[in-house]
C-alpha cells in the first residue's frame, strides 16, 4: 500500500460496529448545531421480503425515537411484488424511480434510484443503505453519520464490514465481496492506488454531503459505487473521503451469473473514468458485452450480456431540480 494511502487508512477508519462504540448525544448535539437534516435512503427493486423488517426498525430508532433522522424514503425500483407496500406500511416515504424526474425517462439500475433519490429528498446529508440487509444493523446510520457530524471535514463515508458466505453448508465468515476480490480491488490498486485502504469499495451502504453528491455523475446500474468513489476522489481529494467499520454485513447472495454482469459493469464504470485525462494516448474503449456459459448437460451454451453503462450528469445540472432548489442552472 502507497503511504498516502496507508496513511489514510490509519486516520480515517473508525470503527462502530455496535452502538456501543456511538455517541449518539454527541450527533444529536452536532446535528443541532449545524442545522443538518438527515435523508435515509433505500433503493428497492423485489425485497418485500426484508424491507418492512428493516425500515420498521429505523424508523422506531432514529425516527420516532431518538430524532436523528428526518427523512426515510424507500425508492422503489420498478418491482413487481409488494415491496413499495410493504415499505409504507412499514413507516417509510415510498416513491417509484418512474415518478421523479419524469422528463429525463426512467433507466434500469441501482444507480438510477440512487441519482433519483436525489430530487426525492431534502436533507443535507444523505444515507444509503441497501434494503436486502439481515440481522442487527441499528447502528449503521448513527455509524456512517458519525465522521459526518463530527468533523466538517469529511465529505463521504464509506462503510466496510466482514461478509459472511454459506456455500454448500459451509459457512466461511468473510467470504462474501468476490466482485471487490476479483475484479474491483484489483482495478484500483491498479489505477487509483491512493484508494487502496478501502475495505469495501462496492459495499451498499455510504453516506455523504448533498453539495458533493449533486455534483458528480451517477452511473445506472451496478457500477454507482465505484464510480462514485472514483468520482468523489476527483471532487473532494482523499482527505474528504472516510471509512467505519460497521462490523459484520449479512444480506441475500447473488449467483455467480449475476455477479459476473455485476463485474462487467464495474470494468465498464473503470475503464471509461480511467480513460479520462489520456489526451494523445490510445482510446481505452471497453467492449461492451460479456460472455458467460451454462450447460445443459450436452454441452456449453454461450449467453452474451449487455454489460455497458449510461450514467446521469450532476444533479446541479438539472434544471427542475435547481428550480425546485431555488437554485440557478447556468445554460451551456
Amino acid at each position: 500500500m502507497r503511504p498516502d494511502a496507508r496513511a489514510w487508512f490509519e486516520h480515517r477508519t473508525t470503527t462502530a460496529t455496535s452502538m456501543a462504540e456511538i455517541d449518539v448525544e454527541a450527533l444529536l448535539l452536532a446535528k443541532r448545531r449545524g442545522g443538518h437534516r438527515v435523508s435515509v435512503v433505500l433503493p428497492a427493486r423485489n425485497e418485500e421480503a426484508t424491507v418492512g423488517t428493516l425500515v420498521a426498525d429505523l424508523a422506531d430508532r432514529w425516527v420516532h425515537g431518538t430524532p436523528l433522522v428526518d427523512e426515510l424514503l424507500v425508492i422503489d425500483s420498478d418491482s413487481t411484488d409488494r415491496t413499495a407496500e410493504v415499505a409504507r406500511a412499514a413507516g417509510a416515504d415510498v416513491v417509484a424511480t418512474v415518478d421523479v424526474l419524469p422528463g429525463h425517462g426512467n433507466r434500469p439500475g441501482k444507480g438510477e434510484a440512487l441519482w433519483k433519490s436525489l430530487a426525492a429528498t431534502s436533507g443535507d446529508i444523505v444515507v444509503f443503505l441497501d434494503s436486502d440487509l439481515l440481522g442487527e444493523v441499528g447502528h449503521y446510520v448513527p455509524g456512517l453519520l458519525t465522521p459526518l457530524l463530527l468533523d466538517p471535514r469529511v465529505d463521504y463515508v464509506k462503510g466496510c464490514y466482514t461478509r459472511p458466505l454459506h456455500v454448500d453448508g459451509v459457512a466461511r465468515p468473510a467470504g462474501g465481496g468476490r466482485v471487490t476480490e476479483l475484479t474491483a480491488r484489483p482495478l484500483l490498486n491498479a489505477l487509483w492506488p491512493e484508494l487502496a485502504g478501502f475495505v469495501q469499495p462496492l459495499g451498499g451502504e455510504y453516506a455523504g454531503r448533498r453539495s458533493v453528491l449533486e455534483q458528480v455523475p451517477f452511473v445506472s446500474g451496478y457500477g454507482v459505487e465505484i464510480g462514485l468513489l472514483v468520482d468523489l476522489l476527483q471532487e473532494c481529494g482523499l482527505a474528504g473521503l472516510a471509512q467505519v467499520d460497521l462490523g459484520v454485513r449479512r444480506h441475500s447472495h447473488q449467483t455467480d451469473e449475476a455477479l459476473g454482469r455485476m463485474a462487467g459493469q464495474i470494468v465498464s464504470t473503470v475503464l471509461a473514468r480511467a480513460e479520462r485525462g489520456r489526451t494523445g494516448r490510445r482510446r481505452l474503449d471497453p467492449g461492451g458485452l460479456l460472455t458467460q456459459f451454462s450447460n445443459d448437460g450436452t454441452g456449453f451454451i454461450p449467453v452474451s450480456h449487455a454489460v455497458s453503462v449510461d450514467e446521469r450528469p450532476p444533479m446541479i445540472a438539472v434544471a427542475e431540480y435547481a428550480v425546485a432548489r431555488g437554485e440557478v442552472v447556468e445554460q451551456a
